[in-house]
């Protein structure tokens, strides 16, 4: 209930509400408005708890038992392994450890060309894009095209153009151009390296374009002007003011890049299949192999691990510096 004090004014009596009755319902109304966001965030915890950390903490499970095919229809039953399944992942020089040595090495060439190539490419396109032109328009929407294309629908497209006797890529460069001496095969031996890369490619950089085009719309344009009057060229502007204005967008955009292609399994998946070649063997693939082919998912288990820690470790560490590098500039 609430206390009134009863006070005379001018020949009238006021009822006056005491403080501290009064302090009830604000408390309580404030509670109310600080609960009411978590409340609503708790559906989407809950199904990311069951998405993503669920099948995190059985993985990690079962990484420490002997999991293969004979304890498939009860993996609860099989017997613990301990650390047997990490050390056969981390022993080089057997063959499980060695074929996994070689998915990292490619994995890292791969994911540093592309997300290199993915950066330059969305940067000068996004540079180019800034200045107004007729059919501007048009062409940020044509660059868009690949990053809004199903993945499976683009990749399969591939496919068919990295055929050997009938593919669009054979057409244009032996037939029409003539720059190979015979077809080349690009979804087999050393060239499939570059088959992958040159999709991944394709399908990546609209998103640093667009990303980085949206970075390009915080910068002033009197920064630019003032350049000009100064006698900067275009190079000096770039250097001097977008790159270094850009510093943040770029920071986020790489380590976005860098997790997306690490760990990317469509794209290769789609375009080798289940077994992919040794040149493009990544390990997104390899570890998927090393579950579902050799079903032995114990120690795909244990490699799905160790991704994870090497991606934790490298994600906090680009952190760092880059976060120690912002407060450099910042002095």
């Amino acid at each position: 209930m609430t206390a009134t004090v009863p006070t005379r004014r001018a020949g009238r009596t006021v009822r006056r509400s005491s403080p501290g009755a009064a302090r009830g319902p604000r408390r309580t109304g404030r509670i109310r408005r600080i609960g009411l966001p978590y409340l609503l965030l708790l559906p989407a915890l809950l199904l990311e708890l069951l998405v993503h950390l669920v099948p995190m903490v059985i993985g990690m499970v079962m990484s420490f038992k002997e999991l293969t095919q004979f304890y498939i229809r009860d993996w609860g039953a099989a017997p613990w392994s301990g650390l047997d399944n990490y050390r056969m992942s981390v022993d080089f020089d057997a063959p499980v450890g060695k074929a996994l040595l070689h998915s990292f090495f490619v994995t890292v060439g791969f994911t540093l060309l592309s997300v290199g190539l993915c950066w330059l490419l969305g940067t000068a396109a996004a540079v180019c894009m800034q200045d107004t032109f007729r059919g501007r328009g048009l062409l940020r929407a044509l660059f868009l095209v690949p990053y809004a294309l199903p993945v499976y629908a683009a990749v399969i497209t591939w496919v068919f153009m990295f055929q050997h006797d009938n593919g669009l890529v054979n057409h244009v460069l032996h037939d029409q151009l003539h720059l190979t001496d015979k077809p080349s095969f690009w979804l087999i031996g050393d060239n499939s390296f570059w088959a992958l890369l040159t999709v991944s490619v394709w399908k990546g950089w609209p998103f640093a374009f667009l990303i980085v085009m949206a970075g390009l719309q915080n910068i002033p344009r009197e920064l630019y002007e003032a350049a000009a009057l100064d006698g900067a060229g275009m190079r000096q502007q770039i250097r001097r003011i977008t790159l270094p204005s850009l510093r943040p967008v770029n920071q986020v955009l790489v380590l976005v890049l860098f997790l997306w292609t690490f760990n990317d399994f469509n794209t290769p998946y789609v375009l080798f299949g289940k077994a992919a070649p040794e040149a493009a063997d990544l390990i997104s693939v390899h570890i998927y192999q090393a579950s579902f082919v050799t079903w032995n998912f114990g120690t795909g288990s244990a490699m799905s691990v160790l991704l994870l820690l090497f991606l934790l470790v490298v994600t906090g560490g680009y952190l760092l510096l880059t976060s120690r590098g912002r407060r450099a500039s910042d002095v």
